[in-house]
């Protein structure tokens, strides 16, 4: 993100620096706007937002008393795909498996994401190890699975965590 106060100019006068230094200001960053977005992609027919891909059920948000307990100040969400194979459980897994619930996978899938996060986080994309007991079979061991997490905007440029599974956009 850029500094604010170096794109407003706003900069106090530092009398350590010679006169002679060169002094560099960055150019403030192009607003967007719907006929610049026009002329670059064309006319935008349809924009898929991530609040209405949560309320159609394609992204599954983590509650946020949950992500911040696991460290998390922004918005998280896991695709539907990484939710039902890392974190879906109920009552007839547990009879047939091993006794888990959905909170404890997510808070695994979540501590994983947090730990991937800050050993390899350098860019906008990390990938997240983690063992899991797979659903919907006869298993009592984990194994293990490999999911992505990818910061970007949100809905109004803020930013969000998305969690998937790796052949996912």
């Amino acid at each position: 993100m850029t500094d604010k106060s170096l794109i407003d100019g706003a900069t106090d006068f530092d009398g350590t620096v010679s006169d002679d230094a060169m002094r560099w200001t960055p150019e403030p960053e192009p607003k967007t706007s719907a006929a610049s977005v026009a002329e670059v992609f064309g006319d935008v027919m349809h924009v898929y937002t991530r609040a209405r891909a949560i309320a159609d059920g394609y992204l599954r948000a983590v509650p946020e008393g949950l992500a911040r307990e696991a460290r998390f100040s922004i918005p998280v969400a896991l695709t539907v795909a990484a939710w039902e194979d890392c974190v879906a459980w109920d009552d007839t897994d547990s009879h047939r498996q091993v006794p888990q619930d959905e909170i404890g996978r997510l808070w695994d899938v979540l501590t994983m994401t947090r730990w991937a996060i800050g050993r390899n986080g350098n860019g906008p994309r990390v990938d997240v190890e983690l063992n899991r007991v797979p659903r919907g079979g006869r298993a009592q061991s984990a194994r293990r699975v490999r999911l992505v997490a990818e910061i970007g905007p949100g809905d109004n440029g803020e930013p969000v965590l998305t969690i998937s599974q790796p052949d996912e956009d």
